[in-house]
């Protein structure tokens, strides 16, 4: 049977049928819990309040006229739920931010408890060689429509359009000051993250929360000129990245495309460097390691035996690293060596500078490039403001926090999803 939606102005009600008892219930603005926020950890929080007290009443207050957007591009449409990291420890150390506080967390709902949860409502998880975890159907819709009959089982009132303006603590409940319409919570939990403008927080600071710099962070580098360009697609594996202005540098995959750098390396680096990247306006300079040897002298050794062995052969034909063919060729017009050059007529300055070139080139980079809607974002809630083990707030009672609201963010692989899903749980459990 295909599923209705039943709207009044601007409420939007999961139904399979109409049901006016069941409209006429949620006609009122006073609920037992309020999230606010209709996103992934909004949705999470939501269906486990409701699961944990199934008497109150829930609603989910979204600012846009759509929920779970993220959830439906993350992952190229597949939505990376998770990573399979199954070890807290570890688990934790894959945020920049956040890897202290979320061990807590992790303790109460992990990984392995995501999946179960999961597969319990038919969602089977699988993994994929790099430790991503998606759902078995490759389709971020399969999540969507999981948390929607969710919703439409345990009486959840999603209300749409809902701009939250201020929120006013009277002690024993909140009240909630949208563009048009207030309401009454007993409880409070706030989803609304995964912003850049210290606007969209102005609320929770009116609550004396303090709100850290909002900034983004897993970007791709965008180099100033282009003699990439005709390098785009070229991916390079197990490549030494640092960023000269900082401490950042971290070895791994690297996609080149027709703006400059991406893949694994580069978006976990500018996750961990997200703070001194916005220091310099993004204003820096990249430095590469394409073969992952910080030996200068050795690598020459390399050459200068390779040079012996192969004397006779064209330099595009024998190379000495296993790098991708269009990268050497880029390599030797950088250095202006001709590629049907033998080996043993290359002289010793060209291989310098191949050396050189190998484990130090550099690059000027101005700028990052995002996904406008698929972003994630450094800064939010600071921490010492929460109860980590709660997720309630510790200048004011009853109010909760989970997802990209709060200053924690992740690399990428499905960790963000992870800790979204784990503070939303903990969040839910509404532990005063």
């Amino acid at each position: 049977m295909e599923k209705c939606f039943l709207i009044y102005t601007n409420v939007l009600l999961f139904k399979y049928k109409p049901n006016l008892i069941f409209f006429e219930k949620y006609m009122t603005k006073n609920f037992d819990v309020i999230i606010i926020g209709g996103g992934a950890a909004g949705f999470f929080a939501a269906i486990n309040c409701a699961i944990n007290y199934p008497k109150y009443k829930i609603a989910i207050l979204e600012k846009n006229s759509k929920v779970l957007q993220k959830v439906l591009i993350s992952g190229g449409g597949r939505c990376n739920v998770t990573n399979h990291c199954l070890d807290n420890r570890i688990l934790v150390q894959n945020y920049p931010r956040g890897q202290k506080e979320l061990l807590s967390v992790f303790n109460q709902f992990n990984v392995s408890q995501l999946i179960t949860w999961f597969e319990d409502r038919s969602v089977n998880i699988k993994l994929e060689p790099d430790g991503r975890m998606f759902p078995a159907t490759n389709s971020s819709q399969t999540i969507i429509d999981c948390f929607l009959d969710e919703v439409q089982k345990l009486n959840i009132l999603v209300l749409l359009k809902q701009n939250v303006k201020h929120v006013f603590n009277h002690d024993t409940n909140f009240e909630i000051i949208c563009d048009e319409d207030e309401y009454q919570a007993k409880y409070l939990i706030a989803t609304n993250g995964g912003f850049h403008k210290l606007e969209h927080y102005t609320f929770l600071q009116q609550l004396e929360h303090k709100i850290v710099k909002p900034i983004p962070s897993l970007f791709t580098f965008n180099i100033t000129n282009h003699i990439l360009n005709n390098l785009m697609g070229v991916a390079v594996k197990n490549v030494v990245v640092k960023i000269l202005e900082s401490k950042h540098e971290f070895v791994g995959d690297l996609l080149i495309t027709h703006w400059g750098f991406s893949g694994p390396v580069v978006l976990k680096l500018s996750s961990f460097a997200a703070i001194d990247l916005s220091n310099l306006l993004y204003n820096y300079t990249i430095s590469i390691n394409w073969i992952n040897e910080k030996n200068n002298e050795a690598v020459k050794n390399t050459f200068l035996d390779f040079k012996d062995l192969h004397h006779l052969k064209n330099i595009e034909n024998a190379l000495p690293f296993d790098l991708p063919k269009r990268l050497w060729n880029f390599f030797f017009e950088q250095i202006q060596l001709d590629s049907n050059t033998k080996w043993a007529e290359v002289p010793n300055k060209k291989i310098n500078a191949l050396v050189e070139i190998l484990c130090n080139s550099q690059y000027k980079a101005l700028g990052k490039t995002t996904n406008k809607e698929e972003f994630v974002t450094s800064g939010g809630v600071d921490l010492k403001d929460v109860d980590m083990k709660t997720m309630q707030s510790k200048k004011v009672k009853n109010l909760f926090f989970a997802g990209e609201v709060l200053n924690i963010d992740g690399i990428t692989g499905g960790f963000n999803f992870q800790s979204a899903w784990s503070t939303a749980y903990v969040a839910a459990q509404l532990n005063t």
